[in-house]
């Protein structure tokens, strides 16, 4: 890649900006860390890696990358690509083959989607890894849009206010998880994955089905910045300035010992004969 265009260049700060910005927000990084980057092969995990890889150079603390692929045997997958790549830029690497690809197409009927399965047992088996290598943070590609698109799919379908935080202890207390790219908008990484000309790798499992619930939300989502311009960036601070009192969550906030506060000081009200 040559000089970059002014433009090229605003992109590349901004997203290492954003990343940053989100490391610091929640000390998802720390001095010592082994930060094991979970890398699909799609323009989200090596936009990620890229992004770490230059915050590892200029932050001021120490952490070590290693880069972690899982090969789940879909047909046509090619296994050369990134082990390639990561060996073309220096990176310490581990493939995991296994075959999830042939549990998933077994259990799912034809026609069904097939995400949910593929990713509990991708998400299985890379936290068990992470503790085997002893990873002390799982860093994922997800982005703002991914965070949004996951709220609306809870609140329509699932019936929860709940997304993908950027920093998330796993249930059994073994593994943090990390969401470096968590303030950074998926047109901007699309963009920069073809500045860079990352060697993008398609899911040939589940790239190909219409109709995902997750795509209804995005077209929503990309209508609704279609017509009010940054409206997904204010939904998005919407999830950090969350008020349970306005809420009717009865685990979240104290409703049935609310009562009015003796102690308050009296209202006046001055009233105008007319």
């Amino acid at each position: 890649m040559g000089t970059l265009s002014v433009n090229q260049n605003k992109l590349q700060k901004r997203i290492r900006r954003l990343a940053g910005e989100a490391i610091a927000d929640f000390n998802m990084i720390e001095d010592g860390d082994k930060v094991m980057v979970c890398l699909s092969g799609g323009k989200d995990s090596y936009t990620m890696l890229d992004v770490l890889l230059y915050l590892q150079k200029v932050a001021p603390i120490k952490f070590e990358i290693v880069a972690v692929n899982m090969d789940q045997k879909q047909p046509g997958f090619p296994e050369h690509v990134l082990p390639a790549y990561l060996e073309s830029i220096g990176v310490p690497y581990h493939i995991i083959e296994k075959d999830t690809y042939s549990v998933v197409k077994e259990k799912i009927p034809e026609g069904k989607t097939t995400c949910s399965l593929c990713s509990r047992l991708r998400r299985g088996t890379l936290y068990t890894y992470a503790d085997e290598i002893g990873a002390t943070k799982m860093a994922l590609g997800h982005h703002r849009d991914d965070i949004l698109e996951t709220f609306f799919l809870n609140m329509f379908y699932g019936g929860t206010l709940k997304a993908m935080p950027p920093k998330l202890r796993a249930d059994d207390g073994r593994n943090v998880v990390i969401r470096p790219l968590a303030y950074c908008n998926e047109a901007d990484i699309e963009a920069y994955s073809i500045l860079k000309e990352f060697p993008i790798i398609p899911c040939n499992l589940c790239g190909s089905q219409e109709n995902l619930q997750r795509q209804v939300v995005k077209e929503m989502l990309n209508d609704w910045e279609r017509k009010s311009p940054g409206r997904t960036e204010i939904m998005f601070r919407a999830l950090q300035n969350v008020v349970p009192s306005q809420l009717a969550d009865r685990n979240l906030f104290d409703f049935v010992n609310l009562r009015i506060d003796e102690t308050a000081a009296p209202r006046t009200l001055d009233v105008v004969n007319i």
